[in-house]
């Protein structure tokens, strides 16, 4: 897998590549190349409509290229690349992409020619920074041609630093390309259809309706959870894993905070089945925790000790193994694919009652929030009576991650007020976050102790040890967090 970075630019009539580029940078040619590729989609083009797109290019087999992060001008992206021969894409190719699929069939959508010219540049002791590469590419049906267009793409090296691409493209730019212009080849051929998402979000504002409201909360999580879907699969960043939960627990937050607008009958078996995907997802996130706690105080130990301590870190890598292996069943399963086909029609078509469909948005908003903040108040007082109960401490965290929920949910109509009350809420939420770990590894290790002979008895009380002044850090903590959400100028319901 390569992880790629990239910007591109417009080329408009008669761009040429400049023959210098900046002092201390080497630029060599590179003979020019000619592709025959294949894009393979469904008939509605699900894949690149979700920033996807999975190829077949004549003499280098498949490449398939997962969601970008479009967050600024440098794309970054994961890139595949697997063998095989059309006419059917590669089974583990379509696996990474079977959010996106789902039960749809893959077929080519377009067949492009293409003659790149290619610049690669590098310091002058040779390490590779960027490569350039001019595409002037042919939409063939056929043996016709039925369009043109050029590309110029500039992708960094895998260990080069993001910092020369600025200069880069302003010689670019000088050079006479045109400015930054990220949309992709397939979505180009294809038109309109192809740039637009599958889950449109509504645009909020003060006379959003309670339809709208609910569309862009479900629509937010729906579309963090399809984004992580292949990350998850593939397995090689845990922040997909935990990603993924956070949108099974905001869908469910959400279904419940809108209770009373939602038909009960839509709502109760939706909400069913994301409490068993998150369940999945759940195992493998708090092994993939209590793994890295253990991993990170175990390195603290005395080395006498740190053999016996990392035995307990194999242990719940190997739980964190079967969990992942439950997870994948799941995602493999009929019945998830029922469920994503089900939460992308929920984005659109919302069970909401239609006697309040149509009302101001702002109307709900004393139920939405008052009633969380207040069971969080209750929490909190129930905590502070009795401070050293874990219980109640958990307690309290789940009721101010509700209230977070809640907040950024109103925060597209409510703007910067509601978005701070939100931050507040989800640092109240990290420490308590913080003291649940700590007990949590805690009472594994006090478990495991006791079946791991003397010397792992050992290590289990010294991580145990640690563990404990994590939570007591925490509780010290959390009151002041506690008192920051409190404030009154915070609340933007008033």
């Amino acid at each position: 897998m390569n992880l790629e970075r990239e910007i591109k630019l417009a080329v408009p009539a008669g761009f040429r590549l400049p023959e210098s580029y900046l002092g201390g940078v080497v630029a060599r040619s590179v003979d020019t190349q000619r592709y025959a590729t294949v894009y393979f989609d469904t008939p509605d083009l699900r894949l690149v409509r979700w920033d996807c797109s999975l190829r077949h290019r004549e003499g280098q087999g498949w490449t398939l290229k997962l969601p970008a992060d479009r967050s600024s001008d440098v794309l970054t992206r994961r890139e595949l690349e697997f063998a095989g021969e059309p006419p059917r894409p590669p089974t583990e190719a379509v696996d990474l992409i079977r959010a996106f699929v789902r039960t749809a069939d893959l077929s080519p959508v377009a067949r492009l020619g293409t003659h790149r010219a290619i610049v690669e540049l590098e310091t002058e002791d040779g390490k590779p920074l960027a490569t350039i590469t001019e595409d002037a590419v042919s939409v063939m049906d056929g043996s016709r041609v039925t369009s043109r267009f050029r590309e110029l793409e500039l992708e960094l090296a895998p260990n080069a630093s993001v910092e020369i691409l600025a200069p880069l493209v302003a010689v670019l730019r000088a050079a006479g390309a045109g400015p930054v212009d990220n949309i992709p080849k397939l979505a180009r051929v294809l038109g309109l259809l192809a740039q637009e998402s599958e889950i449109a979000l509504p645009q909020l504002g003060p006379d959003s309706t309670i339809r709208d409201l609910v569309c862009s909360a479900l629509g937010r999580s729906v579309i963090r959870l399809f984004r992580h879907d292949p990350g998850v699969r593939l397995g090689d960043d845990p922040a997909d894993v935990h990603q993924a939960r956070v949108a099974t627990r905001r869908l469910r937050s959400d279904l419940r905070s809108f209770r009373a607008e939602l038909d009960p009958t839509w709502a109760a078996p939706l909400q069913e089945e994301l409490r068993w995907i998150g369940g999945e997802l759940g195992a493998v996130r708090d092994a993939e925790v209590l793994r890295d706690r253990l991993r990170a105080h175990s390195a603290v130990l005395p080395e006498r000790d740190r053999s016996s301590a990392e035995g307990f870190v194999a242990r719940m890598e190997a739980a964190r193994a079967v969990a992942r292996d439950g997870l994948m069943i799941a995602m493999r399963h009929p019945r998830y694919l029922t469920l994503l086909d089900r939460l992308i029609e929920a984005t659109g078509s919302p069970g909401v009652l239609d006697e309040v469909a149509l009302l101001p948005a702002t109307q709900t908003l004393g139920r939405l929030v008052k009633g969380p903040w207040s069971q969080l108040r209750s929490a909190i007082e129930r905590a502070v009576a009795d401070p050293t109960d874990p219980v109640l401490l958990h307690a309290a965290r789940i009721r101010a991650k509700r209230v977070r929920y809640t907040s950024e949910a109103l925060a597209p109509i409510f703007g910067d007020v509601a978005q701070r009350f939100a931050a507040a809420a989800g640092k109240l939420q990290d420490v308590l976050g913080e003291h649940q770990d700590a007990v949590t590894a805690a009472d594994w290790l006090s478990a495991e102790a006791s079946s791991s002979g003397a010397t792992g008895a050992l290590a289990a009380g010294e991580l145990a040890v640690l563990e404990a002044k994590a939570a007591a850090a925490a509780r010290a903590e959390w009151p002041a967090a506690w008192k920051a959400l409190a404030d009154k100028r915070l609340r933007f319901w008033n």
